[in-house]
């Protein structure tokens, strides 16, 4: 991944969404906030105990550095539910706040924001058709292939060929820390091919290989290979940290490309 700044403040983008003018994209880490304690420094999570007025200082930073635009929400809860935000105006209103892990739009200066601490953060980006997706994908939503579901839903209400979509796989859970001691009743047996020894699991070639099953070519597939729990000097980390914040990750259309 690539390091960009914009109105100070640094984060990753990935090189292959980089070189389209017509989307922002960034993964924030939790450097450059003014939250403290276990929420330091740039939380944007209002339900993990941070100070409300920090959290509003840390999510105004991260809109001034995605060029402004709105920045949309959706309450994440370990589904596969896809919202989607259309120019059409069918599906959901822009602003409103709905229950979802993944939200699709095709509308200019919509920036779709999810909060992690160790689950992936999934960008989409279809060029031809020019609409994105921003996918929460923890082990509940990747067992239940909640980017078989999101792919589907931008070929649905977009009209996105897969072959077209590029994808980039954020920090999150590496192999090296995905633990799941009770993975017999937790994951489904046809996952169990991606366990490493014992007890760990590589989520991140379970989304490579969803991706792929979803019409997605390999060629456009990106993954940070940066591991959420190894790196809490940069990142949130619920299995690292236990009480600690979530960093942003965001992809939006350009209003002026």
């Amino acid at each position: 991944m690539k390091w960009a700044r914009q109105n100070g403040l640094a984060f990753y983008q990935f090189p292959h969404l980089s070189g389209f003018p017509e989307i922002h994209h960034g993964v924030f880490t939790r450097k450059g906030g003014d939250s403290g304690g276990p929420f330091a420094e740039l939380n944007t999570a209002l339900s993990v105990g941070d100070d409300a007025g920090a959290v509003a200082r840390n999510r105004a930073k991260v809109k001034a550095a995605s060029g402004g635009g709105r920045l949309q929400f959706a309450r994440q809860v370990h589904g596969v539910d896809v919202v989607a935000f259309s120019k059409d105006g069918n599906g959901a209103a822009p602003g409103e706040i709905l229950a979802g892990d993944a939200m699709i739009t095709d509308i200019p200066g919509l920036n779709l924001i999810i909060q992690v601490a160790d689950c992936q953060a999934v960008l989409l980006y279809d060029p031809v058709r020019r609409a994105v997706a921003n996918i929460h994908s923890g082990w509940r939503s990747s067992v239940a292939n909640i980017i078989g579901e999101t792919v589907g839903a931008m070929a649905t209400c977009f009209g996105s060929d897969p072959a077209d979509v590029l994808a980039g796989v954020g920090p999150s859970l590496g192999p090296c820390c995905g633990e799941f001691v009770n993975y017999r009743e937790e994951i489904p047996e046809p996952l169990w091919a991606y366990r490493i020894g014992d007890h760990h699991f590589d989520f991140w070639a379970v989304s490579r290989d969803q991706l792929k099953a979803s019409g997605v070519c390999e060629s456009n597939i990106h993954i940070s290979g940066l591991c959420t729990r190894c790196r809490t000097d940069r990142f949130f980390s619920y299995r690292g940290e236990g009480r600690t914040g979530r960093f942003a990750v965001v992809i939006g259309l350009r209003k002026n490309p």
